[in-house]
């Protein structure tokens, strides 16, 4: 990392740039995340009554909420949110709240393929994720089947690096 760089990250932070998040950063985080999600579910829903109270107020009633489809709505709109997020820029609301990316084994970004089945992996097997408190690494099981890392970064944008220079190294 050059010095323009390290002049963004906190002082107090700077030693940990680079190093394995553990379980508490990364729950916070996913908790972060389903509260954003479960926000939009609910603006979503509010919108959709909205629309039928516009278009219909005389004969209006608050449509009755099916568990079913606002679950399956969460967990819909969690995946794709994740996928997306992971794979534009490593991270997400929560994972920048908390100063975490995703990235490869390597430091590098997750292309499309990795960052949804990672999502897919992480919704579905949520409690894979306590793994990284026994791991040495500090490695999900998501992130050892796919081969990624999660780690403290708060620059504003992933880490560039080219086959020459390498990944970014823990250790600067």
């Amino acid at each position: 990392m050059n010095e323009p760089e390290l002049s963004l990250v906190p002082s107090e932070a700077r030693r940990f740039q680079g190093t394995a998040a553990g379980i508490v950063t990364r729950l916070t985080a996913n908790t972060l995340d389903a509260l954003v999600v479960a926000g939009a579910v609910l603006a979503a829903y509010v919108g959709f009554v909205a629309v039928r109270f516009v278009m219909a107020a005389r004969d209006f009633h608050v449509p009755p909420t099916s568990l079913i489809w606002l679950t399956v709505g969460f967990f819909g709109l969690l995946d794709t949110y994740l996928a997306a997020a992971w794979w534009i820029s490593g991270r997400t609301v929560g994972n920048h709240v908390m100063g975490i990316r995703v990235v490869t084994s390597a430091g590098g970004r997750l292309g499309l393929p990795r960052a949804v089945v990672r999502a897919l992996l992480c919704v579905g097997f949520p409690v894979g994720l306590l793994w990284c408190a026994v791991s040495p690494g500090r490695r999900s099981v998501q992130d050892l089947v796919l081969r990624t890392k999660v780690v403290y970064d708060w620059l504003p944008r992933p880490p560039r690096f080219t086959p020459e220079t390498g990944p970014p190294r823990a250790d600067r």
